[in-house]
């Protein structure tokens, strides 16, 4: 396999990124979740990186992406552990993924497929008056399994990724050096 594959595979897996990250950003900016938000939102500026250092062979860049990389992954293994509350996670803790700033949970509670909302009145006496009170029925897939599914996605893609960016710095250095000593890139 050339640079030239492998840059290019980069750059796919890299663009997959992105536009599953923003896609991911949206949803949680409709949920007001900001932990997730300022995440994706330096995944966002670092995936950009990883692709100018990609394609203008910028070694430390894309060393950075890589070690960003295993960041991410463990990021979403914990959005993973969270939503399927391991251990003594609690999805209905506010204070991890909306800093206790409010009580907003994933949009996807109660816009998931099929989902039936149902406002419950009079609200308990502990309900802001601010936010409205709520029942959520009839669901094809629980909110849960779908903030899953992203982060599951995300580890994918960032796993496919992880040992390209280490494999082109090795092609790069090896092209470095030959261009040195030989003056010629693969001869």
């Amino acid at each position: 396999m050339g640079y030239c594959s492998g840059r290019c595979t980069l750059i796919f897996i890299c663009g997959m990124q992105l536009v599953c990250v923003l896609e991911r950003q949206i949803f949680d900016f409709l949920g007001y979740q900001w932990a997730p938000i300022l995440a994706n939102f330096v995944h966002i500026i670092i995936v950009i990186l990883g692709l100018f250092g990609t394609i203008q062979y910028r070694p430390r860049y894309i060393t950075g992406y890589a070690v960003w990389l295993v960041l991410w992954v463990t990021w979403n293994v914990f959005v993973i552990c969270f939503y399927l509350e391991a251990g003594d996670l609690s999805k209905e803790t506010d204070l991890i993924l909306t800093f206790n700033i409010s009580m907003h949970r994933s949009w996807w509670m109660e816009n998931g497929p099929g989902c039936t909302v149902t406002s419950v009145t009079p609200a308990p006496d502990w309900a802001p008056e601010d936010h409205r009170y709520i029942t959520v029925s009839g669901c094809f897939l629980e909110y849960q399994y779908i903030e899953v599914a992203h982060s599951s996605l995300q580890i994918v893609l960032a796993v496919s990724v992880d040992s390209q960016p280490l494999l082109l710095l090795l092609l790069f250095y090896f092209c470095a050096n030959s261009v040195h000593t030989n003056g010629i890139c693969g001869q």
